[in-house]
């Protein structure tokens, strides 16, 4: 895994090295390939850098523990290294993630379709009830919602709500969803 970090971090550093070339500045179309290549290695090289930069401080803290330390200086040097190793055991698990090779729509937008089944009024009420969800989810992340059809009812519920949602991940969050629901008032 390390092997394929280092690697990745060096080429990253090609990526940079280029981006700064003027002959390839005066290129949009290869300015911007090398931007979204810079784009996607960008969050796995950082979190790569300060998994290598708690390990460089862990190794000096170890090395630190060995000399002669009044007891107070020796216990607080032990706590500083339980929470590098921490923080290095969250970073690994980061990277883990990070190195998974990702769906090619992940990045695309996502027509989302609410259909209010049986039930009649509760079930389009709970229809309208998960069409603000989902507005409201994707105000939170900052994506655009445009809503394509909808079949409103007197009562303020859906009989049926089409949507699109724009933005960045829409399609790797919600490619899930999906399914039937079940909704059962109780008088």
């Amino acid at each position: 895994m390390f092997d394929k970090l280092k690697a990745l971090n060096e080429k990253f550093n090609e990526l940079e090295r280029s981006m700064a070339d003027p002959s390839v500045a005066a290129n949009p179309e290869e300015m911007r390939k090398l931007g979204k290549g810079h784009a996607e290695l960008l969050p796995i090289v950082t979190v790569y850098r300060h998994y290598c930069q708690l390990e460089s401080d862990l190794e000096a803290a170890k090395e630190l523990l060995k000399e002669e330390l009044a007891p107070e200086e020796a216990e607080l040097l032990q706590q500083e290294i339980a929470s590098l190793q921490r923080q290095m055991e969250e970073a690994e698990a980061e990277l883990k993630v990070a190195l998974l090779p990702k769906d090619p729509n992940d990045e695309k937008n996502v027509l989302v379709e609410i259909r209010a089944g049986t039930g009649g009024d509760e079930a389009a009420l709970f229809a309208a009830d998960l069409f603000r969800m989902y507005t409201r989810y994707a105000e939170k992340l900052g994506w655009r919602l445009e809503l394509m059809s909808s079949n409103p009812t007197e009562l303020g519920g859906f009989k049926e709500v089409i949507f699109m949602i724009e933005g960045k991940g829409a399609y790797s969050q919600l490619k899930y969803e999906g399914g039937v629901h079940r909704v059962q008032r109780i008088p």
